[in-house]
């Protein structure tokens, strides 16, 4: 500490991240240039790519300025993988930009991974919007960006509005056009036509109540590599919880680095299916103690991944570039989505690495490469698989692997997983006959569906321990959808309706029938995928032929549908599209309610929805 008179004076580095930290606003960040561009105080450091900070948050004068002319502008809410891009633009994390891409940087970052000025980029970072919105726009007007509750994060001063072609861009920047990558299905079915491009001036990053402290925007992060005297920084990227593989791994990479390690977890959109970011997060913290003390250090990062592979890690590395760290481990098959549907993955094992490699000397981001580690049975030990000796006896659990012990409740071996993390996972993802499930009826008008989702709903009643909701289909259109017609559009506009339910009864652990004809199956697909990701999902589809239903009629609705007084009748005057992969198919032709319902208990038994508990070792069927 410095005396200067009578004012004390803390030492540089203390004052730095007590200015930068200290209040934990998240409104309003310092950058290094509101310190009078001292560049040194961070000189040990990697800088930033493109040579200097980026922080887009106005400061406070200029903020309620901002607020005062959004009466007069137009607004957009951000979804919540343009909240992640927003978050990361405002704070630096994707230095140097300065907003979302004009048509110039976007185009050469799809073709040739670089910005229009030719720096490094092989993202493209884009804000879509929809057709109706981008017509109203004019270069040099200004948009108000809100989050999903309509608070304003930031002004976008328009600079370009264009209709880009989605196809191409999937094929420069995925490599496919195939729907089974989960970035181009993003792509392709769920971005909005239109691209507005502009520069940003923000006005608070989005709002975050989890995990604040471990919500570190770069200039933070750097702040606190300094306080801690890190000079060399190892950063690791992971979706998943980690395991002693993964321990081990990082342990490697930080000792050949010589260097601190960062786990630094994304934690805004990942690949459908990943294991939420609270139970990961968990996870991670669980396990710190297990490294030695002052070498490591969790933060997450509000990243929306694009599972690009090769291009995805290059962008890792620039971003973590940006938050001060020198290093990026990067493993096999690093941000790929997997397989296509015939199979082939859509990208190398080590195609990340090579791609990264090519770019280390250009980017100032040294790789430490890893193979994938197996564990070594007789050594009680993980190793990098080109290091397993001839003939030595491996071990390995695949997340498939791990997922079905979880469901079965069996249990995690101790060779595999670190216990705590073990107990978490069991905690966050029990077996199924504990967890909440969706059993969702389609077929036609008069198939039996209503009838036997009743039966079911009195027998699941009668075995006890979850609570039980029926969503029959006409009963939802009075309560729930009383305004919406039988257009398709209004048709999907209601399953989607019954699947939001349905996945909140799951999501909480009770059982939910839904009885609706649901006659698409692009929304029942939604809708699986919707409930998946809250725990268990059982398509039923009652076959029955429509000749059978339409003599069951008993309000004689398919004599009018055919006399032309309905009109979108399903299996009349509107199609029904047979599921293709539907759990459990049942004729009611020659099965009586109760027969049917015991089809769909008899699955619900194998599968392990229904059976033993824990509690009392009784299921249905089980002996009193």
């Amino acid at each position: 500490m410095e005396r200067s008179g009578s004012v004390v004076t803390l030492p540089r580095a203390d004052r730095i991240w007590r200015a930068t930290t200290g209040l934990r606003t998240r409104t309003l960040t310092p950058t290094l240039d509101q310190f009078g561009g001292d560049q040194l105080l961070h000189d040990h450091l990697v800088p930033p790519h493109g040579g200097r900070p980026v922080n887009l948050l106005a400061p406070p004068e200029r903020v309620s300025e901002l607020q005062g002319h959004s009466r007069d502008w137009p607004s957009w809410d951000l979804n919540t993988r343009q909240l992640c891009d927003l978050e990361l633009l405002l704070s630096g994390g994707f230095a140097p930009l300065r907003g979302f891409m004009n048509r110039a940087d976007y185009e050469r970052s799809c073709c040739e991974m670089r910005l229009a000025d030719g720096t490094l980029w092989p993202i493209p970072v884009t804000l879509d919007v929809t057709e109706q919105l981008a017509r109203s726009l004019k270069p040099g007007g200004t948009l108000a960006l809100r989050d999903q509750e309509g608070v304003m994060l930031a002004a976008l001063r328009v600079e370009e509005i264009w209709q880009p072609d989605l196809l191409a861009e999937a094929t420069t920047v995925f490599g496919t056009t195939s729907r089974v990558h989960p970035g181009v299905d993003y792509l392709l079915g769920r971005t909005h036509p239109w691209y507005v491009g502009g520069t940003l001036e923000g006005i608070q990053l989005p709002a975050h109540y989890d995990f604040r402290s471990l919500r570190l925007t770069p200039d933070e992060l750097r702040g606190e590599f300094v306080r801690l005297g890190w000079r060399r920084v190892v950063a690791f990227q992971t979706r998943n919880p980690m395991h002693r593989a993964h321990q081990e791994l990082t342990f490697r990479a930080a000792k050949q680095a010589r260097a601190n390690l960062l786990i630094n977890p994304s934690v805004g959109m990942t690949k459908p299916g990943d294991v939420e970011y609270y139970v990961r997060v968990r996870c991670y913290q669980a396990i710190l103690h297990r490294y030695p003390k002052d070498t490591v250090k969790l933060a997450l990062l509000p990243l929306a991944m694009r599972m690009a592979g090769p291009r995805e890690a290059l962008w890792h590395a620039i971003i973590r570039k940006n938050h001060g760290c020198s290093h990026l481990i990067v493993g096999r098959d690093h941000a790929g989505p997997g397989a296509d549907s015939d199979g082939k993955p859509f990208y190398g094992p080590y195609d990340a690495q090579q791609a990264l490699r090519n770019h280390e000397k250009e980017l100032g981001v040294t790789m430490v490469p890893f193979q994938m580690m197996v564990y070594l049975e007789d050594r009680d030990t993980y190793v990098p698989e080109d290091e397993v000796p001839a003939g030595a006896r491996t071990l390995n659990i695949s997340g498939t692997e791990l997922r079905r012990r979880l469901t079965e409740g069996r249990e995690v071996p101790s060779w595999f997983t670190f216990p705590e993390v073990a107990r978490e996972l069991q905690r966050s993802y029990p077996p199924r006959h504990r967890q909440g499930f969706t059993v969702f009826f389609t077929g036609l008008s008069g198939s039996g569906k209503s009838t036997i989702a009743n039966v079911l709903r009195v027998k699941f009643l009668e075995m006890g321990g979850r609570p039980v909701t029926l969503l029959d289909g006409d009963v939802v259109r009075k309560h729930l959808s009383s305004e919406l017609g039988f257009s398709r559009e209004h048709r999907d506009i209601n399953i989607r309706r019954i699947g939001y339910v349905a996945s909140e009864i799951t999501k909480n652990g009770g059982i939910a029938i839904c009885a609706p004809i649901a006659p698409y199956e692009v929304v029942r697909q939604e809708v699986r995928a919707t409930i998946e990701a809250c725990g268990g999902f059982v398509l039923v589809h009652v076959s029955t032929p429509l000749e059978v239903c339409e003599a069951r009629d008993r309000n004689g609705l398919y004599a009018k549908a055919r006399a032309g007084l309905v009109q979108q009748f399903t299996g009349v005057s509107d199609p029904y599209e047979c599921p293709s992969h539907a759990e459990v198919v049942i004729d009611t032709t020659e099965l009586n309610p109760e027969e049917a319902a015991q089809e769909i208990f008899l699955y619900l038994e194998r599968e392990g929805y229904i059976g033993a508990s824990e509690e009392d070792g009784k299921g249905p069927g089980a002996p009193a």
